[in-house]
């Protein structure tokens, strides 16, 4: 008979006061987040989701809804190393990752190649208006987002620790875009729509933004304690219903499943990989975690549901020319699969035999 895997175990007694720390830190960036943006709550939560998770973030919005703002105030609150790189048609990937130079030992007269760092080297790289770029430059994000090193002449650069990349893109402004490719996409762990803001937020923002008044962010976290709690968030035990929901979850969105819903196989071209389900699972996690959980229920699945799945669930022609978007697919999913199912707490190398039986 198999142990129970290390994860399943009840936290520590340091493990909860770790909880107390990160649900009460996570409080506080709100706050300090709040001197500067307005409104904008749900979008700061799954910034803060995907950071605690060791994930990446894609922020898809129209112009002017402070993005760039939201970025860069959330690395002051985190005592983070902050560079924000500005996605041209003309950048190269050496002015990200960095470049080697030939430089010479004035005491030796030997020349010998010295690596200078590009502006990748930082905690967080907010990559601004990343559709902007050709491919070519934006495939140089892939080794430091997935891998978290630069290589450059065979030579391995670790990335600085925590790291994360916040890109930014327009939905609205396609001349002089590149659309990134899905294998790219698929590395950020959220997409996360930036929408308008209501009625009472904008007049806050024009009555704010307009005036004289300056306000100071105030540091929250380092880096040490940032890591401390992204390891906090791997030890949070799930049960076996919530791991099987969001397996349900994702091997829906693929037509080529047998039990694939017909409106999906209708509407859908390509579905999520299994990083998806890896994501649901982190991304349910740290919400338990940042609301003060030490567990994990499907409602924390169905909450990080959208910003996982948007950009993995690939939608056909049939459903554009219908205006039926990934959005519409996973809501609808959402709504008709069951949170359990018979055989969720039955171990999954069993279910083959007791088919059998």
């Amino acid at each position: 008979m198999n142990a129970e895997p290390q994860a399943d175990k009840p936290f520590s007694q340091d493990d909860v006061q770790i909880l107390e720390k990160l649900s009460s830190a996570y409080a506080k960036i709100r706050n300090e987040l709040g001197k500067v943006i307005v409104g904008q709550q749900l979008v700061i939560e799954q910034l803060m989701i995907a950071i605690f998770a060791q994930g990446h973030c894609l922020l898809e919005g129209v112009p002017g809804l402070a993005k760039t703002l939201m970025v860069s105030t959330l690395a002051k609150t985190l005592k983070l190393s902050f560079n924000r790189i500005q996605f041209t048609p003309d950048l190269m990937p050496s002015d990200i990752v960095g470049t080697e130079v030939i430089q010479e030992d004035k005491a030796t007269g030997r020349r010998e190649f010295k690596f200078l760092t590009g502006p990748i080297f930082a905690n967080i790289i907010l990559a601004d208006e990343i559709n902007r770029t050709p491919p070519k430059t934006q495939a140089a994000l892939l080794e430091a987002m997935q891998e978290k090193q630069v290589t450059i002449g065979g030579v391995r650069n670790p990335l600085p620790a925590p790291f994360f990349v916040l890109a930014t893109q327009n939905p609205i402004e396609q001349e002089g875009t590149y659309m990134l490719p899905e294998a790219q996409q698929d590395r950020f762990m959220f997409k996360v729509f930036v929408q308008y803001p209501s009625y009472e937020e904008e007049f806050r923002i024009a009555e704010t933004t307009t005036s004289q008044v300056a306000q100071n962010v105030d540091s929250v976290l380092s880096g040490e304690e940032i890591l401390q709690l992204q390891q906090l968030v791997r030890r949070v035990p799930i049960p076996s219903h919530v791991i099987h929901y969001a397996l349900r979850l994702v091997r829906a969105t693929r037509v080529l499943e047998p039990h694939c819903p017909d409106f999906v196989k209708e509407s859908v071209s390509w579905g999520a990989g299994p990083r998806g389900v890896q994501y649901l699972i982190l991304g349910a996690k740290t919400r338990a975690v940042l609301e003060g959980r030490s567990y994990v229920k499907t409602e924390d699945i169905a909450a990080v549901a959208r910003p996982v799945l948007r950009h993995r669930v690939i939608t056909n022609f049939n459903a554009e020319s219908q205006g039926i978007t990934s959005d519409v697919i996973i809501n609808r999913l959402l709504k008709e699969l069951p949170e359990r199912s018979p055989g969720d707490e039955i171990a999954p190398e069993l279910k083959p035999v007791l088919a059998k039986s």
